[in-house]
């Protein structure tokens, strides 16, 4: 039995948990019932994949079968080390947004090797099949849910931020065919699968650690890029955005170097087309909340502000990215 124990307020697909066992601290991930263990084992081989070829991992504490899952209990569990250090959500420095894109890098170009990498990719096809008509119907219900509560009270501020950022996505979403219909062929493969700063640790401007690696399911290389790259809460707080992209990307393509010129060049409408077309935070708030729904509420409202930004600046993001391959 742990010696203490401390519900983190991380994380919407698992219960995390802080423990102090026999003097050290450890990282619990909780699993909840349906989860798919099997994925989430193959998950964790990804993570020691990664990591044999230099990228730093929290380390994994099996259990006395050797299991990496423990399944012992009605208590699905992993165990981990801790890592000390932080998440750093907004203002990257340099030598962080240097060191998330050339570790992002090497997870590609490791992954990239993988059987599975070369399979198909059921996940990029229906990314690209929006369905606008079903979307502009989702946007209309949460409003129109939102809506109804203002009327009804008690008053919850957030229902009048959802009506306006509702009603600004539903104006956007005439974008999106355009967007889809401008991108390249891209590249699919296995990927870290949730690359974002909430699950890189650093420790000032050193990398300690990239966590929560997801099962192996082939998609778009751009996506990855993209998605740290132009990072939602960085794009949407911060003036220098764009400078820390290029760092990042950068530092990316030194790492992978056999990246195509179309992966580097799309990332940035493949972000912009991934923020667009989601719905996540507000619709948890009015459908099914998480299990921190205040965190997913501020997500919501920082991702319709980077879709903004982004559909501002595609332009900018455009020049940007074809100068970083053009001095490759």
């Amino acid at each position: 039995m742990p010696e203490r124990l401390v519900q983190l307020p991380i994380g919407q697909g698992t219960t995390n948990y802080r423990a102090t066992c026999a003097g050290r601290d450890v990282f619990v991930k909780n699993y909840p019932p349906g989860s798919d263990l099997a994925g989430e084992a193959d998950a964790i081989e990804l993570s020691a994949l990664a990591e044999r070829h230099g990228t730093p991992v929290a380390g994994l504490l099996r259990n006395h079968a050797g299991d990496p899952i423990d399944t012992s209990s009605p208590y699905a569990l992993s165990v981990w080390e801790w890592v000390p250090g932080a998440v750093v959500t907004t203002n990257l420095t340099v030598g962080q947004a240097r060191a998330a894109g050339a570790t992002l890098g090497r997870v590609h170009a490791a992954f990239a090797t993988l059987p599975a990498s070369t399979g198909p990719s059921p996940q990029a096809q229906n990314w690209l099949a929006v369905d606008l008509a079903d979307m502009a119907a989702t946007i209309d219900r949460l409003s129109d849910i939102a809506k109804a509560r203002m009327a009804t009270g008690p008053t919850d501020p957030f229902d009048a931020q959802a009506v306006s950022t509702l009603a600004e996505r539903r104006d956007s979403i005439g974008t999106i065919p355009r967007l889809i219909g401008e991108l390249p062929k891209l590249t699919t493969q296995v990927l870290h699968g949730d690359y974002s700063p909430v699950n890189l640790i650093f420790d000032g401007d050193r990398l300690s650690a990239v966590i929560d690696f997801r099962p192996p399911d082939p998609f778009f290389v751009a996506y990855e890029v993209g998605r740290v790259a132009f990072y939602p809460n960085t794009v949407a707080t911060t003036t220098d955005w764009p400078a820390t992209a290029r760092t990042l990307i950068e530092a990316y393509v030194r790492a992978n170097p056999t990246v195509a010129d179309d992966d580097i060049h799309a990332c940035a409408r493949v972000a912009l087309l991934q923020l667009l077309t989601s719905l996540y935070g507000v619709k948890q708030h009015y459908l099914k909340p998480g299990l921190f729904q205040d965190a997913l509420d501020e997500f919501w409202l920082l991702r319709h502000q980077a879709v903004r930004v982004l559909l501002d600046h595609q332009a900018d993001t455009d020049a940007l990215l074809h100068d970083i391959i053009s001095n490759r």
